[in-house]
């Protein structure tokens, strides 16, 4: 495609390395006298640029992805991260439509890519376009049609900014995977239940979950920016995994030392609800939400910038064969009545046994760590992350008796639209987002995922990176349950007083 255009400096979007180095030769080939000339080279972008303008890559050129282990110990019920290896490609994701938290999503980026060499830093597309005129380096991003694919293959790492809908938004790229990366997060949205830690912390909260693994003890973590960098030397504490070299880790500048497998991030594996849409003649049809599955907004398949168009070649899905793909829930699965002004009937079924028959606004089926969301606006129980149940909530129930149920984790909950529904189209939404409506005979088939050991590590769940309380009692309860106190107490204002502090109740 052949583009007149002047430069101060040509940006490239590459669809292969090939195409990378055929683009260099015809750069350096041609040097300043690029300006107002005429280039065709298949396979590459030129764009309008200013001085700090980069690469915006295509993700599929990263390597694919490094798996951490996640260790248990006799001392927490948590998991401890090891990275055989420093990861390398890491997803950003900020707060959308929040132009404070774009700068110091900037900043961030310019921290981490400074310090920890050999980095790739990944973004939506739709944050790519917006965000790279101000980072002084090549990013990558992907066409949002078969994304979810290509994070599950390359990234290493998760780090988000804003609430907690934002790391719902970053579970939701994974929500057809039963394997899910770290997630490393930072509050600062509305609430931020999920969020473990505070922007102003991002250097300190980076470093441990970064280092987490290298085997080689640590002596000090304060102010570890102003020390020069130092190599890490083989420790004598036996790695669990042969392929941890410290080698690897010795590129890392200005870090101090690696902080040993004695000073390792925790890890809180969130369960997750596998979720199943059947039509009324009992197939799944959970292949025909694939397109809505991520959490892409909608800007289609081609962005525009400087009128000219960046493009990514088209990936089909990796899910093939006769096994109908499975979506999964990080908060609840909801059926409602919508727009509709009678409310939805609903058939509950437990373990293929008849429960009862709903009559309400809708039916949530929540997990743990959903229990604390819309469950809990619908007056649902509140039930700690590490217990390993889903929740049936009703909304509004027309009975007064039909109240809030725990259940088992591996429980199989069938949600049926009655007949007496009227021939309405009712909503189904997972995380918020709705996937289809489904009317008479249909079904909504949910249970819990199952978190399984395997040789390549934890399979299931979304491990979310938890700040570890340093006031442990030796038996793990106290750094177990600090920050989810802590967030019931500061966040929820959990069994409030009223009135002021000292007051007379």
């Amino acid at each position: 495609m052949s583009r007149s255009r002047r430069f101060s400096i040509a940006t490239i979007v590459l669809n292969s390395p090939e195409m990378a180095a055929r683009g260099h030769r015809v750069l350096a080939a041609r040097g300043s006298k690029l300006a107002e000339s005429k280039i065709n080279v298949p396979g590459v972008r030129f764009f309008s640029a200013s001085s700090q303008r980069r690469q915006i890559l295509d993700v599929a050129t990263l390597p694919d992805r490094l798996v951490p282990h996640y260790q248990q110990t006799a001392a927490s019920s948590l998991l401890s991260l090891q990275w055989p290896r420093p990861p390398r490609n890491i997803l950003l994701m900020p707060k959308l439509h929040a132009p404070q938290v774009i700068i110091s999503a900037v900043e961030f980026a310019k921290h981490v890519r400074s310090n920890y060499p050999g980095l790739n830093l990944v973004f939506e597309a739709h944050v790519a376009k917006h965000i790279h005129d101000s980072l002084p380096f090549p990013i990558y991003a992907t066409d949002p049609v078969g994304s979810s694919d290509q994070y599950a293959k390359k990234i290493d790492l998760v780090t988000t900014m804003g609430g907690d809908g934002t790391i719902l938004r970053a579970a939701s790229l994974f929500s057809m995977h039963n394997s899910v990366p770290p997630i490393l997060s930072f509050s600062m949205g509305t609430l931020g239940f999920l969020g473990e830690w505070k922007f102003d912390e991002y250097k300190r909260a980076w470093r441990e979950c970064y280092m987490s693994g290298c085997p080689v003890g640590v002596e000090d973590l304060g102010d570890p920016h102003t020390r020069a960098a130092t190599a890490c030397q083989q420790s004598g504490r036996q790695v669990d995994h042969d392929d941890a070299q410290p080698g690897d880790w010795d590129s890392v500048r200005g870090n101090g030392k690696c902080m040993g497998l004695n000073r390792t991030s925790k890890i809180l594996l969130r369960n997750r609800l596998r979720v199943g849409i059947y039509d009324s003649e009992g197939n799944n049809i959970n292949e025909q939400l694939i397109p809505t599955s991520t959490a892409e907004p909608d800007l289609g398949s081609d962005l525009t910038q400087d009128g000219f168009s960046l493009q990514y070649p088209k990936r089909s899905s990796s899910i093939s064969g006769g096994i109908p793909p499975s979506l999964h829930a990080i908060n609840e699965v909801s059926i409602d009545r919508g727009a509709h002004p009678h409310l939805a009937i609903i058939d509950i079924y437990v373990n293929n046994h008849f429960l009862t028959e709903s009559v309400a606004d809708g039916i949530l089926i929540s997990t743990p760590t959903g229990s604390t969301a819309y469950s809990l606006s619908a007056g649902g129980s509140i039930v700690h992350p590490l217990v390993k149940s889903l929740l049936i909530t009703p909304i509004s129930p027309r009975s007064l008796s039909f109240r809030p149920l725990v259940l088992p984790l591996h429980t199989k909950v069938a949600l049926r639209l009655s007949k007496r529904n009227r021939g309405r189209e009712l909503p189904v939404s997972i995380d918020g987002k709705r996937r289809v409506g489904v009317t008479i005979g249909m079904e909504v088939r949910v249970e819990g995922e199952r978190l399984e050991k395997t040789a390549e590590g934890w399979r299931g769940g979304v491990p979310c990176v938890i700040r570890a309380s340093s006031n442990g009692d030796g038996e793990g309860i106290s750094e177990d349950d600090d920050s989810w106190v802590g967030g019931l107490n500061g966040l929820l204002k959990f069994n409030y007083p009223f009135g002021e502090p000292g007051e007379a109740h």
